[in-house]
């Protein structure tokens, strides 16, 4: 029956004619558009039928591409798609497996034109949104082969661009058909990122050296079309902004191992360029877990080549920027942690020269340059991402990274065993350069809660150490902390400037935060500054330093009574450079000097008291006429002309402190204290400092208070030192530490005891307190009683009563 059926052609089922109809004879005249629409009614008219019109048309495709008829191939492969398209039914699920079914068969043909009509047309179905989801329906075969003509290698470089464009679409098709629809196969399963994502990187790879050429405006809006690299980068754009929370880490990870493979860390410039593309189309809340994949991925990287970590290291730096209004994610020190670990193993890879503790003969040869460039890569990044971060996190950070700056009475041995001294020292310098670029640009309202005393005190401390190159980057720190107008700027070198009002500086007036932090931080700052002018090994930029600090402080945090004690500083500064106490060198000394008469000379302008300002004006005056060499201007240059050996100094080239405190006097600043001279106050750094014995600088002390005493004259000579002279004062010193024990643990147990705690303590005193005034009350102020205020006790005892005093009767003559 069937042989019967295929030879006469009115007993053929009716699909089949109407299928056929569609057909020309000759194919290049093209679908039969009349026959087409009957085709189209019957279809709709009968959605049963839908699969076998699909079947046959399967059928009869099959048989052309076998038989090279391709006319007559585009001819079935365009009623599918005009099928496809007008059909929206629940029996098109029949049908669309006949289709894929085709698109596959012309996806693996040899022609290129068959597998770019087989493209076009899975690129329209992807289009279409199927009102029932298929449960069935599989797409690897899709997936792999076209991401295999993502990396075409055809000969003819037009043909091999068309197909490599046509895989791009495809792959484009599948995500749009797959990645919405929950009970289509998982688009992003690693076994599809695994191809997806390297076929797009590939085109976008090979598209760099054409995207530098320019073309001419004429030709450009045609060829942006055809450029597979930025169909590329849309078609990737597309695939990222789709991706959920938990599909981010599937579709990062492809993104990195291409860049491993293909060593593409080094150069630097694609992995930056993908890196923003992705953190661009992906959802800002998600941007913490790229970064947080980055680090992973810096630490799985540790001991490769230096070039190959500064590499993603950029690409972090320039991710931290986008992902920026502290959207770094919920780890934020565990970020800096992990780049702060990566320069110290670095610091360690230098010094030993190996990645591993024991030294092989096959070792890589590790380049001492490559990780200095690795280390300023990572102090860059740290500085992005704590740009990114608000005032209370970037607070967190810096008390964060001072904690892994190795200090000298923290960590006796400092370094490792393997990088020794010299490890360490380049620790704190890698550190502390990390803390400046978490501090520039930092700014705060409340100076006292941003800048806590277990941040401020280590920090100081630092200003102790004998290496000059570590105090500098401390007093850049302080300045960059304290500078919150930013008129360091306007501060390049230290000179005297005749009119300051020409530099435009920012000067506001100081909160009452701000006088908070100077009344507990004040004198340790004051004596920091004046202990960093002792050091012999000081030069030009520490000095100009010390100025920008000094100025700062003036414009920021400075009252009437900061301002004072900033002038008995200045003029402790000035005496420290003439008595030379120290052995300070002729440089020293006269930058000191210089030093003190650049800052005076400010002060006394923010100050406007005329007097005041006269007198620097006439001392520096003077001092350029006679003393040029106690001038910055003549000093802090190349070619000084300090002499070899320094004179005494007296008369009117110095700033005299009595003409100081009488003129500043008159104006309601406070005479007394500018009258006393600055000493600085003895601390525990003293005692750890390694450059003088703690008799040394007692010794010193005793005797600048004995020169600045003004009854030095009519003291006796100094009393004979017995044992019990020396018993009194160590015991006074044993209670006195005792005393301050007590303190601390009273401070201590209200900062970490519970509040239950501490009510029921307070309530205790206070009930305590409240029962003594009464009795108190009771026996001062208790009236005489009254006469019948006497009551007889038992046995026989008579006792007074207490009568209130509103209750007394007085006499009428008595009352007014």
């Amino acid at each position: 029956m069937t042989g019967v059926c295929g030879c006469c052609g009115a007993l053929r089922p009716r699909y089949k004619r109407l299928v056929d109809n569609i057909f020309p004879e000759d194919p290049e005249d093209g679908l039969v558009k009349a026959n087409m629409e009957k085709l189209t009614f019957y279809a709709l008219s009968a959605p049963e039928k839908l699969d076998r019109i699909g079947a046959y048309l399967s059928e009869r495709l099959s048989r052309d591409v076998a038989r090279h008829k391709y006319g007559y191939v585009c001819i079935a492969m365009e009623a599918l798609d005009q099928l496809l398209m007008a059909c929206h039914c629940q029996s098109i699920n029949l049908f669309v497996e006949s289709f894929l079914k085709m698109v596959r068969k012309l996806l693996e043909a040899d022609k290129p034109n068959l597998q770019i009509l087989g493209t076009n047309s899975f690129v329209k179905f992807a289009n279409i949104e199927e009102d029932t989801p298929s449960y069935h329906r599989s797409y690897d075969f899709f997936v792999s082969r076209f991401s295999e003509m993502c990396h075409s290698s055809y000969e003819d470089p037009d043909i091999r661009t068309k197909i490599r464009m046509a895989g791009i679409k495809g792959l484009q098709g599948v995500v749009r058909k797959t990645v919405n629809d929950e009970l289509q196969a998982n688009i992003w399963d690693p076994q599809h990122m695994d191809k997806i994502v390297p076929s797009l990187l590939f085109n976008l790879q090979q598209g760099e050296g054409t995207d530098s050429r320019s073309p001419s405006p004429l030709q450009s809006s045609e060829k942006e079309k055809e450029s597979p690299a930025e169909l590329t980068e849309r078609c990737f754009r597309e695939l990222l902004g789709r991706a959920a929370y938990g599909n981010i880490k599937n579709a990062v990870k492809p993104v990195l191992m291409h860049l491993d493979n293909h060593s593409l860390w080094e150069g630097k410039v694609f992995a930056v360029r993908c890196f923003k593309i992705i953190m661009y189309s992906i959802q800002s809340q998600h941007s913490h877990l790229v970064i947080q994949q980055l680090l992973g991925h810096l630490d799985a990287n540790s001991k490769n080549a230096a070039t190959v970590r500064a590499g993603i290291v950029e690409v972090l730096s320039e991710a931290a920027v986008i992902a920026a209004s502290g959207s770094v994610g919920p780890t934020v020190l565990e970020v800096f942690n992990t780049l702060l670990r990566q320069l110290r193993l670095s610091i360690d890879y230098e010094l030993t020269g190996s990645y591993d503790s024991c030294i092989n003969i096959g070792s890589k040869i590790i380049k001492e340059h490559e990780e200095r460039q690795f280390q300023e890569a990572v102090i860059k990044t740290i500085g992005s991402f704590a740009n990114t971060l608000p005032t209370y996190q970037r607070s967190e950070v810096m008390l964060f990274i001072m904690g892994k700056i190795p200090l000298p009475e923290v960590h006796p041995a400092l370094g490792s065993a393997k990088s020794g001294f010299e490890g360490s020292r380049m620790i704190q310098m890698m550190l502390l350069k990390s803390l400046l670029q978490v501090t520039t640009g930092f700014q705060t309202t409340n100076m006292l809660t941003a800048l806590p005393s277990s941040f401020l005190d280590p920090l100081l401390s630092i200003t102790l150490m004998e290496d000059a190159e570590i105090r500098l980057l401390v007093l850049e720190i302080l300045v960059s902390l304290i500078d919150r107008h930013d008129n360091r700027t306007k501060f390049p070198t230290i000179n005297i400037i005749s009119d300051i009002s020409v530099l435009k500086l920012k000067v506001d007036k100081c909160s009452r935060q701000d006088n908070l932090f100077m009344k507990k931080h004040s004198q340790q700052l004051y004596r920091h500054i004046f202990l960093a002018c002792k050091e012999e090994n000081s030069q030009w930029p520490h000095f100009e330093a010390l100025y920008a600090l000094l100025a700062v402080i003036s414009m920021e945090l400075a009252n009437e009574e900061v301002v004072v004690d900033l002038i008995r500083l200045a003029l402790a500064l000035q005496e420290l450079a003439l008595m030379n106490d120290e052995g300070l060198p002729v440089f020293n000394r006269c930058a000191v000097h210089a030093l003190s008469a650049a800052y005076l000379n400010l002060i006394s302008q923010l100050t406007t008291v005329p007097a005041f300002c006269q007198h620097i004006h006439e001392v520096i005056e003077m001092r350029q006429k006679e003393v040029p060499y106690l001038l910055p201007e003549d000093v802090f240059i190349e070619k000084h002309s300090v002499p070899k050996t320094l004179e005494k100094l007296e008369g009117e080239v110095l700033f005299l402190q009595s003409k100081i405190s009488e003129v500043l006097g008159g104006s309601g600043y406070n005479a007394d204290r500018l009258a006393t001279p600055y000493i600085p106050q003895l601390t525990e750094e003293d005692r750890l400092s390694k450059r003088k014995s703690i008799g040394e600088t007692i010794s010193l002390q005793v005797e600048v208070e004995s020169r600045n005493s003004p009854e030095k004259e009519e003291r006796t000579p100094a009393e004979e030192i017995t044992f019990e002279t020396l018993k009194k004062a160590i015991d006074s010193v044993g209670m006195e530490e005792q005393e301050r024990e007590r303190r601390r643990q009273v401070v201590e147990k209200f900062q970490k005891a519970p509040f239950e705690e501490i009510a029921a303590h307070c309530g205790a005193r206070a009930t305590l307190l409240q029962s003594k005034l009464n009795q108190i009350f009771e026996i001062t102020i208790r009236p005489p009683p009254s006469p019948s205020g006497t009551i007889t006790a038992g046995y026989g005892q008579t006792q007074s009563r207490s009568v209130p005093v509103y209750e007394m009767k007085f006499p009428d003559l008595c009352v007014y």
